[in-house]
């Protein structure tokens, strides 16, 4: 019976930890498009230059270290030795604190340098605001840590939350009056980094509210003496924090090494082959509107799939593998086929999605090619959280640190060459040998087959239906957009319509095709009424 509460509990935490990711991840989309709209796409370009260090400072205090945190003490509380959990704790905050300081001073007196790098002076004064967030970052790590060890999520997810949503409140507010009050743009941009600041202080202040009030200090206080006789321990505890903690968190940062490369080089590479400045500021600015467009759709796709890793551990795997290598078969199939769906689709309904979203029509075509990343970028995280279930940590990592060099080099070749086009594809290459990288490693790992060729088979024939029948559909209705008088309306209603249809079309033929067994469907939003789909022959 004590089982079955542990895992009922470990189940409903893992939910909530779930619930609290996809919200914030939405609203770190969602609030793009407005501020966007307000700053224009230079003022949105300066935002994307410096947003990956903040991206950083969060994977550091959301993933990685809570995760290693939780995971040490809630060993020593269950071998009842109060004394080690403590110094657990203690030694956590120093470690943290020590890599938050290194962040911050590095950030803040290197900003001109960074800054050089960027060709862009005037974004040292935005990289000064955002580094004083690795100073709050350890706070936020440690508490998010202990009570994920003690079985407490909530306190987690309503930092989460809270900390996202009072971000995203001061980035439009501060966006909106330093508009109208006609500051620089670069003024601009530093009052969004505000919310990162205004993000982090609150989610430290819903965590601080959680100890007081339930009386915690005296359990996670550091007692006299405790280092005393203890040095093996806190080699120990260093050494878990630095392997299992940074690898973690590496993984976690796919997308910001991306949008780094980027941030370096890609403005710079611009306008060393001719372009203007100012253009070139704007065109990395249209680039960037592919940020919300990629993160909306991986959310759809690795929520999904992800709901099946927390099943995936070593030990049962042992005791039930048949069981869990269909549940790993079920994840990457899943992951491919709403990452396929997502990103043909945005690609086929890129221009009237651009417009609706934001103002016009520019960049359609390198957003629309910079959208299969969504594809890649949903097999990857998958991949990745299910060899963390299984044991391996050290090759993700790996496997997302090497993004980084790939993407930079590859811009420095395809960007003189086609502009930000080149951007988009080298994002789409480097992922794409990455992915590779992984599924190899990965085979070796589960030694079971991922997909036959008759699943590849019906996923790119619903891509390719859905892709054809979308472009019909935008060539019928345009006429129809024309005459409502609005473009942006009538751009709103033709994207929003083509959404729906296209989306029944793809996925009838996907579980026409029987890709799925019928117990497999219940993973999907409104699993009950996608049955109806199945060939009689297959429901029970």
């Amino acid at each position: 019976m004590k089982s079955v509460n542990h895992s009922t509990a470990l189940f409903k935490g893992a939910f909530i930890l779930t619930i609290a990711a996809l919200v914030t991840k939405i609203l770190s989309a969602f609030y793009r498009i407005p501020f966007q709209n307000i700053v224009g796409d230079i003022g949105f370009y300066i935002y994307q230059q410096v947003y990956p260090f903040y991206g950083l400072a969060i994977v550091l205090s959301t993933t990685g270290f809570p995760v290693v945190i939780s995971k040490l003490y809630a060993e020593q509380k269950e071998n009842g030795d109060d004394e080690k959990s403590r110094l657990l704790l203690f030694v956590s905050f120093v470690y943290l604190q020590i890599i938050g300081i290194l962040c911050f001073l590095i950030l803040y007196g290197g900003a001109g340098q960074i800054a050089g790098w960027m060709k862009d002076p005037q974004l040292a004064i935005l990289l000064r605001v955002v580094s004083i967030v690795f100073l709050i970052f350890p706070f936020v790590a440690l508490l998010r840590g202990y009570y994920q060890a003690i079985g407490e999520m909530a306190p987690t997810a309503l930092s989460q939350v809270g900390e996202q949503t009072i971000r995203v409140i001061t980035i439009i507010f501060l966006a909106s009056l330093f508009v109208e009050k006609g500051y620089s743009l670069y003024f601009v941009g530093s009052g969004a980094m505000v919310g990162s600041i205004t993000g982090s202080m609150i989610a430290s202040l819903i965590l601080f509210m959680f100890v007081r009030k339930r009386k915690e200090w005296k359990v996670i206080a550091p007692s006299r003496g405790m280092l005393q006789n203890n040095s093996l321990e806190v080699k120990r505890i260093v050494k878990m924090l630095t392997f299992q903690g940074l690898f973690i968190c590496l993984s976690g940062m796919l997308m910001i090494f991306m949008q780094l490369a980027d941030s370096l080089n890609l403005y710079s590479l611009l306008v060393a082959n001719g372009t203007e400045q100012d253009l070139a500021k704007s065109l990395k600015g249209v680039f960037d509107r592919g940020q919300p467009l990629i993160q909306l759709g991986t959310v759809a796709a690795a929520s999904m799939s992800l709901t099946l890793v927390p099943l995936i551990s070593r030990e049962r795997l042992a005791a039930k593998r048949d069981f869990l290598n269909h549940k790993i078969q079920v994840a990457i199939k899943v992951s491919i086929v709403i990452g396929l769906g997502a990103s043909a689709g945005l690609w086929a309904i890129i221009g009237p999605t651009n417009v609706m979203l934001f103002e016009n029509a520019n960049g359609s075509a390198v957003l629309g090619v910079l959208g299969f990343v969504i594809l890649f970028t949903s097999i990857i995280s998958t991949i990745i959280a299910i060899m963390q279930g299984l044991g391996s940590l050290l090759y993700p990592a790996i496997a997302v640190v090497i993004t980084f060099p790939l993407k930079y080099i590859l811009n420095m070749v395809f960007i003189p060459l086609f502009g930000t086009m080149g951007a988009a594809i080298s994002s789409l290459l480097a992922l794409g040998l990455v992915t590779v990288f992984l599924l190899l490693k990965f085979k070796k790992v589960i030694a079971i087959p991922l997909f036959p060729t008759r699943f590849l088979r019906i996923v790119l024939t619903a891509a390719i239906t859905m892709v054809l029948f979308l472009k019909g559909y935008l060539f019928l209705t345009n006429h129809l957009v024309t005459a409502i008088g609005s473009e942006r309306l009538g751009a709103a209603l033709q994207s929003l319509t083509a959404v729906s249809l296209g989306g029944v079309i793809f996925l009838v033929i996907i579980i026409r095709g029987n890709v799925f067994f019928e117990e497999d469907l219940g993973l999907f939003p409104f699993g009950s009424k996608l049955l109806h789909f199945l060939p009689r022959k297959e429901r029970n």
